[in-house]
């Protein structure tokens, strides 16, 4: 496999480069090391990742580029065979108050990333996102309990559940071009392509921030004895997915004979945790609670979000594996392994 990782030196790729180049694929990261400067973070762990990559996998080219140019990540992916395009800009909020970098990055940079799988005739695993659903989502009939919300009668989200005629975000609206993109190189050029619309993707070597990886800034907050605000009051419910069990399904169906599919990516019913149950995770597994404020709910943020994920195991043959204090706690470990890089 000659494999193209854009966004490598994050969090998901990163995990992406360490498991291919394990099973001793020649690789390229893509990465623009920008994540501090979208997010407007004087981040000292800018760096962690691509240097990670660098001392483990000496073997793997590091290149330092931008998506969003076409002319740079043509060079960096020609010969490839098979892109697994992580890269993006990744904060809802971000994309509120500065929705030009968003666009750049997550709509410009998926098409320039399909035209280089369409001129190498290469293998396209896309990352999509639950938002590409938008504020539709919180017109599913909800109940409200003591710590969570969930849905009435609904099992979770389907691929088939509408996506228009709703607020999005520019970040929605972002990724969303790119899935739909996606599924047309699919169908026009004939493309292998996996759309993997993710909840939430949690796990080590993700250094989130309140804007952006809730579970990872929850266990640094925790960790580190910072204050933690929560927008809304705390009971929205998200199916999370640990970043290994994510890694095993790109690697299903590009191991596949699907030619191209698109499907809701998360823990499903069985693995979910509201805001407040993930601070009575942490506290029972670290004894620590952070300080907690409350403030506004965020715009389009959705109340409940759970993937029905029955279409991606009756066709690529998967299912998660790690439950979500198991993987909370994985999560604990490294962070208290590397406190001296937050």
């Amino acid at each position: 496999m000659r494999l193209l990782v854009t966004g490598g030196a994050g969090f998901i790729g990163s995990h992406v480069v360490e498991y291919y180049a394990r099973k001793g694929a020649e690789i390229t990261v893509f990465d623009n090391l920008c994540r501090a400067k979208l997010l407007k973070k004087d981040e000292k762990n800018a760096l962690f990742n691509w240097n990670y990559i660098r001392a483990n996998y000496p073997k793997v080219k590091l290149v330092k580029g931008d998506v969003a140019d076409c002319i740079a990540l043509k060079e960096a992916g020609k010969d490839c065979d098979t892109i697994i395009h992580t890269a993006a800009q990744t904060a809802v909020t971000t994309s509120v108050v500065e929705p030009e970098p968003d666009f750049w990055a997550n709509a410009l940079g998926t098409f320039n990333v399909l035209e280089v799988a369409r001129k190498n005739n290469a293998r396209v695993v896309y990352c999509s996102t639950n938002k590409v659903y938008g504020d539709n989502v919180n017109k599913v009939e909800i109940a409200e309990g003591k710590n969570r919300y969930s849905f009435k009668s609904s099992n979770g989200i389907q691929e088939t559940f509408p996506i228009d005629l709703c607020e999005h975000t520019p970040y929605g609206c972002s990724k969303l071009t790119g899935d739909l993109y996606t599924q047309d190189y699919a169908h026009l050029y004939g493309l292998k392509t996996g759309g993997f619309r993710m909840s939430c993707i949690y796990g080590t070597r993700q250094f989130g921030v309140e804007d952006q990886g809730w579970v990872a800034w929850f266990t640094i907050a925790t960790m580190l004895g910072k204050p933690i605000t929560i927008y809304g009051d705390g009971k929205q419910v998200r199916d999370v997915l640990y970043v290994s069990d994510l890694v095993g399904l790109y690697d299903k169906f590009l191991s596949s004979k699907i030619r191209h599919g698109v499907w809701n990516t998360g823990g499903g019913n069985e693995k979910t945790m509201s805001l407040l149950e993930l601070l009575d995770i942490l506290e029972k597994l670290t004894g620590r609670r952070s300080k907690v404020s409350f403030s506004d709910w965020r715009p389009s943020d959705q109340k409940v979000y759970i993937s029905d994920i029955s279409k991606v195991q009756k066709e690529l043959g998967w299912k998660p594996n790690v439950k979500p204090e198991e993987g909370v706690k994985k999560l604990v470990d490294w962070v208290n392994a590397n406190k001296a890089v937050f």
